[in-house]
């Protein structure tokens, strides 16, 4: 089974290039880039302030998932995913396009759904 799933992982990654950004994080850019032009100094400020404590506890968050280190939750939250639930619900192709997310930690991501 597990050489199966290994196999069609190898095949999948093998013949297609993996996209280096998720879906979600094109998103999020696209939306980010819309807002930006209508915010004014004053507001960027308070709001990279804001935005790194939001962080912060985010990638806490993150890392209360099983298998889940510092260094795999920042990464996560780097690729675009917020909250545990949008983790637990992303796609294997999009879990293992991040850097510093293995097959192992996508095994027991997928126990939790």
């Amino acid at each position: 089974m597990i050489s199966k799933f290994l196999s069609k992982l190898k095949s999948i990654l093998f013949k297609s290039a993996v996209s280096p950004e998720t879906p979600l994080k094109i998103e999020k850019k696209a939306a980010k880039s819309a807002k930006t032009k209508t915010k004014t100094k004053t507001k960027t400020k308070t709001k990279t302030k804001t935005k790194a404590v939001n962080s912060k506890k985010n990638i806490e968050t993150l890392m209360t998932l099983p298998g889940v280190g510092a260094k795999s939750a920042k990464a996560l939250y780097e690729a675009g995913f917020k909250t545990t639930k949008a983790v637990i619900a992303a796609d294997e192709k999009d879990l293992l396009a991040i850097s510093g997310v293995g097959i192992n930690l996508v095994k027991k991501l997928k126990k939790l759904k």
